[in-house]
């Protein structure tokens, strides 16, 4: 019984060139023997995999495996791949792989790697973050030695090309099984893939091409910056293990939380708690601003919740300045004399619904649905 091709790559019988490509990949990642050593039960997936793929990208073959159930049109055997392998496989691969497994044109001891990346937290106060300020940075890394250059080798010159692997720090294994050749690289265990081998170590580092150190500097925090907003300082990071460019670092800000401010982007919030008598009779209130205060008319019968816009009051950055928004909280006094309560029963008895129009609306709609007056307790 003929396999079932579509099934193995995971695709229907009409899927485009395209989407089996893809199957195909991703299939090939999950099974290749590299990530499964020592599993046949993998080998043979991957096998399978890759009988899959050569009839189903290849139009002719496909066209009579949908026909025959054979892609040589029932004339048995696999035509074109041969003993020479299968038939643009391993361009495939490379282009799936990339420099893994040495099929792309490039080796790993060819292409100098970049060192890791580095990311450190920096925690700052709200009105740093809002004005921008200036901090010195301090962190630990590996550097590439300044006597080896980089290579491990005393002097930077005391190494040899790999015997083993002829410089290109990688070892091809192939296997075949029938009409299928597999081609495993893996790390030259004599350079330890650097294509190299040391004749005499460097002994600042001991061979290791780089050195611990203690890098400090002072990096400049545009104003404007909120919590998870980063700097990439470009070869600040960890050294390379094969002579290639240092990694970057990354500073990423924290910024604390302010007692006075909330922000969102580049405006500002300010809650402002005012008096009874304020809310009822008006008055001016200072509020807070970054570097400054401002003097600012609350009109007469504002209620509580109320937000007032001030353009152009927020944090002034390069990219734009954002605007102020004054939050009203009307406070009512917790504890009353008793001068005072006269005072308010007298102005509650004087005070009709046609001033308080919320409370009107509330009395009509539920005299409305139940007959009852809800303030008349």
């Amino acid at each position: 019984m003929a396999k079932d091709y579509y099934k193995i790559l995971g695709v229907d019988k009409n899927a485009t060139p395209d989407e089996i490509k893809k199957a195909y990949r991703t299939q090939a990642r999950k099974y290749h023997p590299d990530l499964h050593p020592g599993d046949d039960a993998a080998a043979e997936k991957f096998k399978e995999i890759n009988e899959a793929n050569e009839v189903l990208s290849d139009e002719k073959k496909r066209k009579n495996y949908d026909t025959y159930g054979d892609p040589n049109g029932g004339m048995g055997g696999f035509g074109g791949a041969g003993a020479g392998g299968f038939g643009g496989f391993e361009d495939i691969f490379g282009d799936i792989f990339g420099g893994f497994g040495g099929f792309g044109g490039r080796t790993r001891a060819q292409t100098k790697t970049k060192g890791e990346d580095i990311t450190i937290e920096l925690t700052l106060s709200f009105l740093d973050a809002a004005k921008g300020c200036r901090r010195e940075i301090s962190y630990n890394r590996n550097e590439q030695c300044s006597s080896c250059k980089g290579t491990g080798a005393k002097g930077g010159t005391a190494y040899k090309t790999c015997e083993k692997c002829g410089g290109t720090g990688q070892i091809q294994y192939t296997t075949s099984n029938g009409f299928f050749r597999s081609v495993n690289v893996r790390p030259c265990d004599e350079c330890r893939g650097t294509g190299k081998k040391i004749i005499d170590a460097c002994k600042e580092c001991n061979g290791k091409g780089y050195t611990k150190s203690t890098t400090r500097f002072t990096v400049d925090i545009p104003a404007g910056a909120d919590t998870g907003s980063y700097i990439r300082k470009a070869g600040y990071g960890e050294a390379s293990k094969n002579g290639g460019p240092a990694g970057d670092l990354i500073i990423v800000m924290k910024v604390e939380n302010s007692k006075i401010f909330r922000r969102k982007n580049f405006d500002l919030y300010v809650d402002v708690p005012i008096s009874f008598t304020t809310a009822a009779l008006g008055g001016k209130v200072k509020v807070p601003l970054i570097d400054e205060t401002i003097e600012y008319t609350i009109p007469d019968g504002t209620q509580s919740g109320k937000i007032f816009f001030v353009r152009g009051k927020g944090i002034k950055t390069s990219r734009g300045t954002g605007d102020l928004y004054i939050v009203v909280t009307v406070e009512v006094p917790s504890r009353l004399s008793k001068e005072q309560r006269k005072l308010l029963e007298k102005f509650e008895e004087q005070t009709e619904y046609k001033q308080c129009p919320e409370m009107r609306r509330y009395k009509d709609n539920v005299e409305t649905m139940y007959g009852e007056d809800p303030y008349s307790v």
